[in-house]
């Protein structure tokens, strides 16, 4: 877990105890991104991971007083939006794909130099391409560990999926992603 996620037992306890709308604040910054991020990994849609997102944190408000009882919090909103995604799955029963464009990567390079900038670009996109390559619940597993920090057992919580399961996705995910790497770049 990301050490700003240590704070939600503070923020959560001034939500519930006192309908803080500055905790609420809180909660939305911390959430949203994370939030938002998983959903897309399921619909591959921006409209409606945001959507997803912001459902999830709806329902955390108008569930305020009762936050208080949820032994973990995190793993608890990841829940929530699998179900709001897989709803919407079913809903929109039609695949959909997606533009290289919608998809949000969040690594920081150096952008010092115009060259610099073309080479990190590249290695995005490759990088994404090659995540894109994972079957679905090996990429949701792979970016849940990589993308969201979760551990194993909160992977295993969120997906209703063993510890042994998410271990054996994230060995195939990342065997399958070096073999990638190792083609592309010719390293022997």
């Amino acid at each position: 877990m990301k050490p700003q996620f240590k704070q939600l037992p503070g923020i959560v306890k001034r939500l519930a105890d006192f309908s803080s709308e500055s905790a609420y604040e809180e909660l939305f910054n911390l959430l949203y991104h994370p939030l938002k991020k998983f959903a897309f990994c399921m619909l591959h849609s921006n409209e409606e991971a945001e959507e997803v997102a912001e459902d999830v944190l709806i329902t955390l408000w108008t569930k305020r007083k009762t936050l208080t009882e949820i032994k973990n919090l995190h793993v608890y909103t990841f829940i929530i939006a699998k179900n709001l995604s897989l709803n919407s799955l079913k809903k929109n029963s039609k695949n959909k794909t997606s533009s290289l464009d919608e998809i949000d990567v969040s690594f920081f390079f150096d952008n010092s130099t115009p060259e610099q900038i073309i080479i990190d670009n590249e290695l995005k996109r490759r990088l994404e391409n090659a995540i894109q390559s994972l079957p679905p619940k090996c990429q949701l597993v792979f970016k849940l560990a990589k993308e969201n920090n979760l551990s194993y057992r909160e992977i295993g919580e969120i997906l209703s999926i063993s510890v042994k399961t998410v271990d054996a996705h994230l060995v195939a995910a990342t065997q399958k992603l070096a073999k990638i790497f190792k083609e592309e770049f010719q390293i022997k």
